[in-house]
């Protein structure tokens, strides 16, 4: 690959302007600022197909005060200069010049992805750079030298860090949620003394592939399979995803368009962002350019926040990273002088504690601040480890199935951990092993990595295995960071092999009372791993779990165990497992299979479910669903409908009665669930990729055969046109609610659930949706839908089920109820309702 040239030239060679500048309109009486779209040639591709770039260029107002500092906003990956303008507005009301482009083989600009290469969007980023010089009103310090700062998200931060390693020019930095060594970030190895790559992060691989091509064949490489990306990248990627190993010429390419070659070259001030929901770029990464940084002389500040690529982002978050961001941009690209380590404008390092998982509690975050990084007062605590669920695990023949315990995008699962643990996915029997700790006897504030010593001793000449540190409640134990540690290290057959493992960075409240799980796992959804049949035995040497502390911050006194709180606890604990194993002992048995429901989609059965106030949120609940039905389940607020749902779905678990689908019954992961398509309580999404990769991601994560999808029906079913390959954070609440029922919809299940999927709906996209649902019944599947709006229930269903007070008032076809001319739905479940109770509920059933 020849490397491709930078040249300076003027800008009327390089532009070709679009029109006149447009001035963005404001109602607070100040000046408006102007945009200007310009298309700015840059070096051709490797087969010589020339290259325009799509850039905006955002001009302060003019009555505001010149010269002005510059900043290049760089997108993530899949994106484009459009989901930029809300920040370069914001930037240009503070006086800035600044300009966002789309990347080349991204939005409109020409050329292929070439994944941060170098030779292609470096030297892109340092030709827009050239035309910022020549902007007028701009800050120089010398001819053809602007200030400017280069700021950029995951894609973007990489290349923020990699132009300022190429060009001295840049003044000041600004990489968020990126990687270091793009080489390690996707054969992550988390066994420090290895020096070979660790499991192929095989999902994240596919989310990369996705955002490139929009989900549809074209582009070159690999037989046009690759969308944007060009034939060396596209090649070299396809081989891996194909044999999850790490081809040499691959490392090669990815360590070269990582910031880890130029870090040292880095003369400007770099703050460093990173989340820690992130399973794609974890803290390690973050830490490896702030320790490079460090080694090279530049000043760094690093910051931890409570998000990342998985989402889960706080409340007050964005808008404290908002002023954040704004605070180092005028303390370094405004300096009057040289900005040092001493003289940075935010501290040097500061991080967010996990929040609350306690009802009752706020929700926001605890952002502590330290004056060095890391902080120079960290200690390490030692919590002895027991194994508590065998120390033997296999890995199974096809690597299948698989565990399941952070899969990329699904940060939302914290909040499904309050009401279902999700261990049971990870730990899969036979082919895990866990280890606890003793109650802890203090608080302890965690900052940074823990780590542990494992033995391994194994059939095969090589282990692979997922570590990842749980939190044991008395529902089950939870995973406050979905991160996994996976490792792969050489052994010798049948001899012990000792190895250091660093489990994923972040930030930990341990209360006084705790006890934390280590789990290590033969397999991860997540990643590519050996098919071979394998068996390891583990054993924890060392100390046990080593967690960093900070001492300086101590966990949150909000905590409301003391010692002698703990003493009583560890009483009526006591107390609890006694009376546990009594239940235990007169717990009926597994519902069994009902064949005489083999044909029924969905049978319910008595359900019951109560609250520990008394309270039957669900009482006595009977009815069935059966071939070619769109059955309505219809109710005012509090009747029971989505709690009846959420016990179909196997989410909650039914204090009596039963539910089948199939004949098969219905517990928490049950396989028939395979077979159940569900949309309750509001669709959840990745927010930063599209909808189309969000529904090829959500179908990966199942492990059904990508064929089985039936995608181009799910997309019909969305009717989101060009809008399927925009981010989902630029969705209405709308096309939000369409995308999630294709969601639903995908593989066609033979039993779809809709929780209320008009919410968010216009009346013709309402429209719309009645013919869908009758169309999706008559070919032998079923639908259960749950509203509020009778008229639409009753132009969509055959059949209603009307439930009250968690009791069903009345099942049966339309027809059966009563509906018929003259007498429509409303009135016969107003009636109905009415003859049931006072009436009080009334208004919270809409009829239109």
């Amino acid at each position: 690959m020849a490397p491709i040239t930078r040249s300076l030239v003027s800008a009327v060679a390089l532009l070709a302007v679009l029109g006149a500048p447009t001035a963005s309109a404001r109602d607070d009486g100040r000046a408006a600022s102007q945009v200007e779209q310009v298309w700015v040639p840059v070096g051709a591709e490797p087969d010589g197909d020339p290259v325009r770039i799509d850039a905006d260029i955002y001009r302060p107002a003019e009555d505001s005060d010149g010269p002005h500092e510059a900043v290049l906003l760089a997108h993530g990956f899949g994106g484009s200069k459009d989901a930029l303008a809300e920040q370069a507005t914001a930037l240009t009301d503070d006086g800035y010049l600044v300009m966002t482009y789309s990347a080349r083989g991204f939005g409109d600009s020409g050329g292929d992805v070439h994944l941060n290469d170098p030779d292609y969007e470096i030297a892109d980023a340092l030709a827009l750079i050239d035309l910022l010089a020549e902007q007028p009103g701009v800050r120089l310090d010398a001819p053809g030298d602007p200030r400017v700062a280069v700021a950029g998200g995951s894609y973007g931060g990489a290349l923020a860090l990699m132009a300022a390693g190429a060009d001295p020019r840049v003044d000041s930095v600004i990489a968020s949620i990126t990687w270091h060594d793009l080489s390690d970030a996707f054969f992550p190895q988390s066994a420090p003394q290895v020096s070979q790559p660790g499991p192929f992060k095989a999902l994240w691989a596919s989310n990369f592939f996705i955002s490139a091509s929009g989900g549809a064949p074209g582009g070159s490489g690999a037989d046009g399979l690759c969308g944007g990306f060009s034939p060396q990248v596209c090649d070299l990627f396809t081989t891996a995803a194909e044999t999850g190993q790490a081809d040499p010429d691959l490392l090669t390419l990815l360590r070269r368009h990582s910031p880890a070659a130029t870090l040292a070259d880095i003369e400007a001030p770099v703050y460093l962002e990173q989340g820690m929901a992130d399973s794609l770029f974890g803290t390690d990464q973050a830490d490896a350019n702030a320790r490079a940084l460090q080694e090279a002389g530049v000043p760094v500040a690093v910051s931890w926040f409570n998000g990342g690529h998985d989402g889960g982002g706080r409340p007050g978050q964005e808008e404290r990273q908002r002023e954040r961001l704004a605070t180092w941009l005028d303390g370094t690209l405004r300096a009057d002088g040289p900005v040092t380590q001493e003289s940075l404008p935010v501290p040097a390092f500061s991080y967010a504690m996990p929040p609350s998982r306690r009802r009752g509690e706020a929700q926001g975050e605890q952002v502590v601040e330290a004056r060095t990084y890391p902080p120079p007062d960290a200690d390490r605590v030692e919590l002895p480890l027991t194994p508590v669920a065998g120390t033997d695990l296999i890995n199974p023949p096809g690597g299948v199935p698989r565990a399941t315990t952070a899969v990329p995008g699904l940060g939302s699962l914290d909040s499904l951990s309050s009401s279902l643990s999700t261990y049971p996915l990870a730990a899969l029997p036979g082919q895990s092993a866990a280890f606890d700790t003793e109650p802890l006897d203090q608080s302890l504030t965690v900052v940074g990595q823990p780590r542990i010593d494992l033995e391994i001793t194994s059939t095969g000449p090589s282990s692979t295995l997922f570590l990842s540190l749980w939190e044991v409640e008395s529902s089950g134990p939870v995973l406050p960071r979905r991160l996994v540690a996976p490792v792969r290290v050489d052994v010798t057959p049948g001899q012990p092999t000792t190895v250091t493992v660093d489990l994923p960075g972040g930030t930990w409240q341990m209360p006084t009372g705790s006890t934390w799980r280590v789990l290590v796992t033969a397999t991860d959804a997540a990643y590519s791993g050996p098919d071979e049949v394998r068996a390891d035995r583990v054993r924890v040497t060392g100390p046990g779990l080593v967690v960093p502390v900070a001492t300086g911050a101590t966990a949150d006194s909000s905590s409301p165990w003391d010692r002698e709180t703990v003493g009583t606890a560890g009483a009526l604990a006591l107390l609890l497992l006694v009376l546990g194993v009594l239940a235990l002992r007169s717990r009926r048995a597994p519902h069994p299979v009902r064949e005489d429901l083999a044909d029924v989609p969905l049978a319910i059965e008595g359900l019951v479910k109560a609250y520990p106030d008394g309270h039957r949120a669900v009482d006595d609940v009977s009815w069935r669903a059966e071939r070619g039905q769109v059955v309505g389940l219809l109710g005012p607020n509090g009747a029971g409908k989505t709690t009846t749902l959420r016990m179909v779905m196997g989410l909650i678990r039914p204090d009596a009665g039963t539910v089948h689908v199939l004949g098969q019954p219905v517990t928490a992961g049950a396989p028939v669930l395979r077979r159940v398509g569900a949309l309750v309580e509001g669709p959840g999404f990745l927010p930063h990729l599209s909808g189309r990769a969000n529904l090829v991601s959500y179908w990966a994560a199942t492990g059904n055969p990508a064929g089985e999808a039936r995608m181009d029906e799910a997309l019909e079913i969305a009717a989101l046109g060009d809008a399927i390959d925009r981010p989902v954070k630029a969705y209405s609440q709308g096309m939000r609610q369409r995308l999630g029922i294709a969601q639903a919809m995908l593989g066609m299940p033979e039993v779809l659930i809709l929780d209320e999927p008009t919410n968010g709906l216009d009346p013709p996209q309402i429209a719309a949706m009645r013919p869908m649902l009758a169309r999706y019944a008559e070919g032998g599947r079923t639908v259960v839908v749950s509203s509020h709006l009778l008229a639409e229930v009753e132009m969509t269903c055959s059949h209603v089920v009307v439930m009250h007070a968690g009791r069903v008032l009345a099942a049966g076809s339309v027809d059966e109820l009563g509906v018929a001319e003259g007498r429509n739905l409303e009135s016969v479940f107003l009636s109905t309702i009415a003859r049931a109770g006072d009436g009080s509920d009334l208004n919270q059933v809409r009829p239109r």
